[in-house]
């Protein structure tokens, strides 16, 4: 069987049991009422009831026409009017970099493609560092929304590894011409990608108010929804696609935000699903906090539902429910190590489905290592002593997961385990049970797990587990 093969027929068994799943779904409000830590109102944005058009800023929707003057102008009549819509009608609109404004809504209507352009050279902002495709800046009140599709043509930015490629991709890439490293494994489209630094196709830095809803956001460079340090922030029926192969392509990576939701979106990534990161300390409490995330569907992906690596600044109070992973790397994926870590605590996940998980279906790792394409691991490389990590007071209840390999691996720091976990009311058809090491306070209450590798758990004497 080709791997094409293998990943149709693990879609159609996701897109079962993810119809399943979505069935469960409740309205938004439900969540919010039985949150089970007090989730506070998240602001939607409020944008004026006028409208512009793309087309009357000169803006032609050919594919070839280069539109990034047309947006510039649209968005900047937009903003001076006091808001609006700003609709993008159907057609191809090729454009450079889009900087968004406070006040707009940029809504692509059903048939747009925004198409970004390939010449690296418009996205130059500071020295060597590339702008983001779709970026904002302290800003407040915006929204992203419609039903069309935005492309960061992120084939012309990423490295691709030889053993994620089929012999016959893998001829085309090298018939493009590009960079090979050193052993022939890695190709990168061009030299110029190979030494810098790609952007993130959608960044939202510092602000407030944000809407995403009904977009499709597709072929990133890197990380394709990366909002930092923003307050306020939906995302309602919007759908992120990377291809499985592509290098670092997470879907959703929210870091260090306040009173976010994502609630009925789709996700197929390169990397992490939908993650959550948190760097820098604040004095009033944790950097990343109040977040519900409900009815979505992850797909291929390194982890459905991740936290981490970076949790320096501190997690807490996310809620997880009604959502479904089919065919991801790991189902929940919890990872930091000594140097990014710090506390994160208060997370409740429950009434998750999950399929055909080709390695752990949770995972709690603290010896986690950040490997960029072409790295190699290094056991001498001296390791930082500060910003340990601290995983504590889980409640993961109610997960049905068919297939995996591992059920649980919890793997802790001989100076700080992971502790204060509770499992309650899991299914799962693994090879393997579960696996601990400097973990204490684990709870399994009416676990069932049906493994073919006995023991169900291996433990060492460091793990402290009570099975109810």
């Amino acid at each position: 069987m080709t791997r094409q093969m293998k990943f149709l027929l693990c879609l159609l068994s996701g897109l079962q049991l993810a119809a399943m799943a979505q069935s469960d779904v409740k309205p938004l409000d439900w969540y919010r009422a039985n949150c089970p830590f007090p989730m506070p109102a998240v602001d939607s944005p409020q944008i004026a009831d006028k409208i512009f058009r793309l087309t009357d800023y000169g803006a032609t929707g050919d594919g070839k026409t280069l539109n990034t003057g047309a947006f510039q102008r649209a968005i900047a009549a937009c903003s001076a009017a006091g808001g609006g819509r700003l609709i993008v009608p159907a057609g191809h609109w090729l454009t450079g970099p889009i900087e968004l404004r406070s006040h707009v809504d940029l809504h692509l209507e059903a048939g747009a493609m925004v198409l970004f352009t390939p010449d690296h050279n418009q996205y130059h902002s500071r020295g060597s560092n590339f702008q983001s495709p779709l970026y904002g800046q302290d800003l407040e009140d915006i929204a992203i929304t419609g039903d069309g599709v935005f492309d960061g043509a992120g084939e012309t930015w990423r490295p691709v590894k030889k053993s994620k490629q089929t012999q016959s991709q893998w001829r085309a890439l090298l018939a493009q011409g590009g960079v090979l490293s050193d052993d022939g494994q890695i190709w990168w489209p061009s030299r110029e990608t190979k030494d810098g630094q790609r952007p993130n196709m959608v960044s939202l830095v510092r602000c407030r108010h944000i809407l995403v809803a009904g977009v499709t956001i597709r072929n990133s460079p890197k990380f394709a929804f990366c909002p930092v340090d923003c307050t306020d922030l939906t995302m309602y029926r919007a759908h992120i696609f990377n291809d499985w192969w592509a290098q670092n392509g997470d879907g959703i990576d929210i870091s260090a935000c306040h009173r976010v939701v994502i609630y009925r979106c789709t996700i197929n990534a390169g990397d992490d699903g939908i993650c959550m990161k948190s760097s820098g300390s604040r004095p009033d409490g944790p950097a990343l906090e109040n977040i519900l995330i409900a009815g979505d569907t992850v797909y291929r992906a390194h982890g459905g539902f991740v936290i981490g690596s970076n949790t320096d600044g501190g997690v807490q109070h996310v809620f997880v429910s009604d959502c479904t992973f089919a065919g991801t790397d790991i189902g929940m994926r919890m990872k930091s190590n000594k140097g990014r870590g710090g506390l994160v605590s208060n997370i409740y996940i429950q009434n998750i489905g999950m399929r055909d998980i080709a390695h752990e279906a949770i995972l709690f790792d603290t010896y986690y290592e950040d490997m960029p394409a072409g790295a190699v691991k290094d056991p001498d490389k001296p390791r930082p002593a500060d910003k340990v990590p601290e995983f504590r007071d889980f409640h993961i209840s109610y997960v049905r997961c068919d297939g995996a390999q591992t059920a649980i691996s919890i793997t802790g720091l001989p100076e700080q385990p992971v502790s204060d976990i509770l499992f309650d009311n899991l299914s799962i058809r693994a090879a393997k049970g579960v696996i601990a090491k400097q973990a204490r306070h684990i709870d399994l209450r009416n676990v069932q797990l049906d493994v073919s590798e006995k023991p169900v758990i291996r433990a060492d004497k460091t793990a402290d587990i009570q099975v109810r």
